[in-house]
């Protein structure tokens, strides 16, 4: 933990929290060297000019201080609103983040081991059973008996079965999940705690701990956090997380002064051009979900926020758990977080490596990155993307808006841009 205590060393959270400025416009903060402004400002260009977003906004911050702080492009097409650094995202998976952090806040405080059983908490986990056979004609399917049962370390690092509806790419598990009812999370209306019972219904994917397959495991963890915490999933995140961190721009449900910063969603038309999304998206939610009344508290992909604000969630992890000399989680636990939890006999993506709530790159597949060993990443399925460096003290987030086009390609290649330039004097 040697590398965490020299970082917190030489960042503090209230130096970042007085440097990174709301932004009323175009605007590049702190003195930038510069390669890293001529090409980050090509690339975003670049990509905007080519129609591959309407808008971006993106933040770094190396040595504790913002290097860039910049937004291209538009924010609302129609309405030709240009793009600024405090305009506020639907940051979707980021959400999982932070609730793997407030669930590991609770394990320091005794509410639960990692190798719990969901069902000692959520009794209606106490039978799943796994798929066997389906049958398309009517998506019927019989079941077998799961080998063990699931435990909160398979929520974080997701070895439970259980799957996404939509998102799963699996034609099987959608249709059970769409025929049962079950939701993404995203903008999804209804009470948290029937659907997660709901969810405890459905057939398992594969037995627990033998394959990782992303789903709806984080939204399994939120509500385990209102248990443990006593409180709903909201007032958890903004009491012990949120108001620290002085985060003042991330909620799931966004107030109505603030709803002319949301970025609108944009979508490829039939001309192959972006336009605003005015039809329905996932499962027949609005695109306007974040000012929705009635949507449930979705630990894995409900948040909105801003980079300035997740840039200080993040910094949280290079600080050693410190934030304003308060300590919000402990510099062990923080270790635990960023270690692989994917055993050699779990089925996983060759350059896949996982934590408890992030992506990990380690030596086993650091081929497939330009960031560093020990680093640690992930976005949203609406093309956010995050990634904390901590050998070069770096974060990064580039955020766009995008419906039904995530990719990688984005976010890969900022980080091939801003690495090029360090080192270079």
């Amino acid at each position: 933990m040697n590398k965490f205590k020299s970082i917190s060393a030489r960042i503090s959270s209230c130096l970042l929290q007085a440097m990174i400025a709301t932004c009323t416009g175009t605007v590049v903060y702190g003195q930038v060297s510069g390669p890293i402004n001529s090409r980050i400002d090509k690339l975003a260009s670049e990509i905007v000019d080519k129609n591959q977003a309407a808008g971006i906004s993106i933040l770094v911050i190396k040595d504790g201080k913002p290097v860039y702080n910049k937004a291209f492009g538009l924010a609302d097409l129609e309405n030709k609103i240009p793009m600024r650094t405090d305009h506020i995202f639907r940051i979707a998976s980021q959400t999982k983040a932070v609730t793997s952090l407030a669930a590991m806040m609770l394990l320091e405080e005794g509410k639960f081991l990692l190798d719990d059983p969901v069902s000692r908490f959520i009794p209606e986990f106490k039978e799943v059973k796994v798929l066997d056979k389906f049958n398309a004609a009517d998506s019927s399917y019989t079941t077998k008996a799961a080998s063990r049962e699931i435990t909160v370390r398979d929520l974080l690092r997701h070895t439970s079965g259980i799957s996404y509806a939509v998102f799963s790419g699996n034609p099987v598990i959608n249709a059970i999940y769409s025929k049962a009812g079950v939701s993404t999370g995203i903008g999804s209306k209804g009470n948290l705690k029937e659907q997660i019972a709901l969810l405890a219904r459905q057939p398992l994917v594969h037995q627990p701990g033998e394959t990782f397959t992303y789903g709806l495991n984080t939204d399994i963890l939120g509500y385990l956090v209102e248990i443990w915490g006593g409180v709903p999933l909201d007032i958890f995140f903004r009491k012990r997380i949120f108001e620290p961190l002085n985060m003042k721009d991330t909620y799931f449900q966004l107030p109505a002064e603030k709803k002319d910063r949301l970025v609108s969603l944009s979508l490829r038309n039939k001309k192959g051009k972006l336009a605003n999304v005015h039809g329905l998206i996932y499962e027949g939610n609005t695109a306007d979900y974040p000012l929705a009344k009635g949507v449930y508290l979705s630990g894995g992909a409900g948040l909105v926020s801003t980079t300035e604000d997740y840039a200080k969630f993040l910094s949280l992890f290079l600080n050693g758990g410190r934030v304003n000399g308060q300590r919000l989680i402990g510099e062990k636990t923080i270790e635990l977080m960023l270690s692989s939890q994917l055993p050699g006999e779990t089925a996983k993506p060759a350059a896949l490596q996982f934590g408890l709530g992030f992506a990990l790159v380690t030596p086993q597949n650091k081929f497939m990155h330009t960031i560093s060993t020990d680093s640690f990443y992930w976005g949203g399925i609406f093309n956010t993307y995050y990634w904390v460096d901590p050998k070069e003290k770096l974060i990064a987030l580039v955020y766009t808006q995008e419906y039904d086009a995530y990719s990688e390609n984005i976010g890969n290649l900022f980080k091939n841009v801003i690495y090029s330039t360090l080192g270079n004097d």
